[in-house]
């Protein structure tokens, strides 16, 4: 290595899951070559087994992403982005921390290294692509509810008519609050709120 260069740190990250029926090893070897080609340094390798990657809580992610905010290393490896990640928001949420903490990312399959600055442009469009996506469903909510509205259906619990004469008799009955509330399928703050305006009120179940 030059006097000149500035040794990176990495960690490496491999996921399998019980289906995948794989050795971690299969992922870790091309990373740790790739480590060894570009004399960067192997802080540590970080290993999630059974493990679904739907799940972006992970004990070694979790404890991968706690050790990049003590800025124990300077770039992350992994094999693919789905070993990392299954979904664009778990991965740009991730980048997005990566790129606040100075961290690199580097994905050996998609050849993505946020260190260049074509790694950085393809993160960017990643990025894009993911708020497009993001607006794209909040517009197809927001339509299909407007249109269950005009065709009058209701959206939220069915509201329920609460009589207090009904109320105030199980109450002088010795019925709790509690009981109440739970007899009519309704909050005790309803309960109250009836029995201390005496009027009958609409309430949700």
């Amino acid at each position: 290595m030059g006097a000149t260069e500035i040794e990176i740190r990495v960690a490496l990250y491999a996921r399998c899951s019980t289906r995948d029926k794989q050795d971690p090893v299969t992922q870790l070897m091309p990373l740790r070559d790739f480590a060894r080609l570009k004399n960067h340094e192997v802080l540590g390798e970080y290993v999630d087994r059974g493990w679904s990657g739907a799940k972006e809580r992970r004990p070694q992610l979790d404890r991968l992403m706690a050790d990049g905010r003590k800025h124990r290393f300077d770039a992350v490896l992994v094999a693919r982005f789905d070993r990392f990640a299954r979904s664009v928001t778990h991965l740009l949420a991730a980048l997005a921390e990566f790129q606040k903490l100075k961290i690199d990312f580097i994905s050996l399959n998609e050849s993505i290294d946020t260190s260049t600055a074509m790694g950085r442009l393809v993160f960017t469009i990643l990025a894009a692509v993911g708020e497009m996506e993001r607006a794209l469903i909040r517009e197809r909510v927001l339509a299909g509810m407007d249109r269950a509205r005009r065709q009058g259906k209701q959206f939220g619990r069915p509201r329920v008519q609460v009589s207090f004469t009904e109320l105030a008799g199980m109450r002088q009955e010795g019925t709790s609050i509690y009981a109440i509330a739970k007899a009519k399928g309704i909050a005790r703050s309803t309960v109250r709120a009836v029995l201390e305006r005496g009027e009958n009120a609409h309430a949700e179940r």
